[in-house]
């Protein structure tokens, strides 16, 4: 398996999300295909403090439990990194966002204490804030990062779902008082491009944007290197089942759309490849770098995903891809 970079240390180009694990799918399901991605060279695991607390007969925290006692079963030290974020769960069981956690400083804390707990570790290698929250002053939200990273409590810090101007005050915040700034940006990316002037219908989430692959790229250019990882990558299989391509959000319904998956057929002929492999390895092979984060419920739904790590495209078939549509 191919790798990449998260702050000063080397991850696979594949990220497993475990946002299901724990919860609707069950353990025995979970702990397979998380000892088949670790087999294959997978060492990027993604979480969150919420996971699954809106699906009923779920409160939050399944994810990150079932993380810390596969662990703990499987001897897992710091030779798999867990990316976790914070913000989103509710404070009261049984409500919804309107009862979040928030970024406060004091809910920071309490949050990361808690994730580290679950997940059974001294120090979170990655922790994200999962979506803006202004009601806190940013410098509130980015001091109690900066604390935690004081204390050997996290290693790395993130943003999730952050407009692009947020992005930049926060690089702002950081350089005036000499904290450490967050290194790895989480957003919903994939091949098929959504209408940039209509709002996704899923509350919180965000797509990358021209803006934000731009202020990636500058940022580089100026020595602050950024790790872009891309949730939803596969769209929830709308590349490959026909129901669920059906039920897409209606940003994605353009003349684009038709545009992009036929140069995506036409590559996947050439390669010999699956729809899914294509857009993998296109979001691999992006510039900015692309970390893509899949969630599976199936070994043959996660082999496919590995089997993308090896496919390298041309040149001229990225950059047929990203003119079409």
């Amino acid at each position: 398996m191919r790798h990449t970079t998260i702050g000063d240390r080397s991850v696979s180009a594949l990220c497993l999300g475990a946002m299901k694990f724990g919860s609707q799918t069950d353990d025995a399901t979970s702990a397979a295909l998380l000892d088949r991605f670790v087999e294959a060279g997978g060492t990027f695991v993604d979480t969150a403090d919420c996971y699954q607390f809106w699906v009923e007969g779920f409160e939050g925290h399944e994810s990150e439990t079932f993380l810390g006692r596969w662990r703990r079963e499987r001897g897992i030290t710091d030779e798999v990194v867990i990316a976790t974020k914070l913000g989103a769960q509710p404070t009261v069981p049984g409500t919804g966002p309107e009862t979040k956690e928030g970024l406060s400083a004091a809910a920071v804390a309490t949050a990361a204490e808690r994730s580290r707990e679950r997940l059974g570790v001294d120090r979170l290698d990655v922790l994200y804030a999962h979506h803006e929250d202004r009601s806190v002053p940013m410098e509130e939200t980015l001091g109690a990062f900066a604390e935690l990273v004081a204390e050997d409590a996290v290693a790395e810090l993130g943003l999730s779902n952050h407009r692009t101007w947020r992005l930049e005050r926060a690089r702002a915040v950081t350089e005036a008082n000499g904290w450490p700034r967050p290194r790895v940006l989480q957003y919903r990316y994939s091949y098929l491009q959504p209408r940039f002037d209509r709002p996704l219908a899923s509350t919180g989430h965000m797509h990358v944007t021209p803006e934000l692959l731009d202020f990636v790229r500058e940022e580089a250019a100026e020595g602050r290197e950024h790790t872009l990882v891309a949730y939803t990558s596969l769209l929830w299989g709308a590349y490959t089942r026909p129901e669920k391509a059906a039920g897409l959000d209606p940003v994605y319904d353009h003349p684009g759309t038709p545009a992009r998956l036929a140069v995506l057929d036409e590559v996947a002929r050439e390669t010999g490849a699956t729809r899914n492999q294509v857009v993998l390895a296109w979001l691999m092979d992006s510039d900015p770098r692309v970390v893509p984060l899949v969630g599976v419920s199936s070994l043959d739904q996660l082999n496919e995903a590995i089997e993308a790590t090896d496919l390298t495209l041309s040149a001229e078939q990225w950059g047929r891809l990203a003119d079409a549509g």
